[in-house]
């Protein structure tokens, strides 16, 4: 059983497998009538599964003490890839919308890695205005993402769904 698998990839103890199955199962009935697309049932139920090990390395694993969870509570599934690709399409078009100003602030420091001192240092700019410049760019690639999606968020705060509005979004 593929979801059997997947949790016990991620948890060692047996009956600790067996419980989070159960809760999944529990989960997926109990919620079924929130799923507001049926092609899209793989991960929905992947994402239930996901949090229900999340839950349980915060109540019992040592993950909930050093706020870590295991490397491979990462993995995707294709839904996931195929929607993190979508986002990353769309926030690559915005980016390159940006003034040139805040694209360079962003693209160095999310994407080259550099740290905001760095980024004062390559500009020739003070470390307070390289901050604002990453921060303006944040604020610009935010109000453009809110202006083309709807976005559904996590209880911790992670994107997991996601609508074009009705209007037409240049970027996506």
């Amino acid at each position: 059983m593929p979801l059997r698998n997947f949790i016990k990839r991620r948890v060692s103890n047996e009956q600790d497998t067996e419980d989070i199955l159960q809760d999944v199962y529990l989960k997926i009935h109990s919620s079924i009538e929130s799923l507001k697309d049926e092609n899209r049932i793989h991960g929905w139920i992947y994402r239930i599964t996901r949090n229900a090990i999340n839950d349980y390395y915060r109540k019992y694993g040592n993950a909930a003490v050093s706020g870590e969870f295991p490397e491979d509570m990462a993995a995707e599934t294709d839904e996931d890839l195929i929607f993190n690709g979508e986002i990353a399409a769309c926030l690559k078009s915005m980016i390159n919308n940006l003034p040139e100003k805040y694209r360079e602030a962003i693209l160095l420091t999310e994407f080259h890695n550099l740290t905001q001192k760095e980024l004062s240092e390559r500009l020739g700019i003070s470390i307070s205005g390289a901050k604002s410049r990453v921060q303006r760019a944040r604020e610009k690639l935010k109000e453009m993402l809110l202006n083309c999606c709807q976005l559904e968020f996590d209880r911790m705060g992670n994107i997991i769904d996601y609508k074009h509005k009705a209007c037409d979004c240049k970027y996506c």
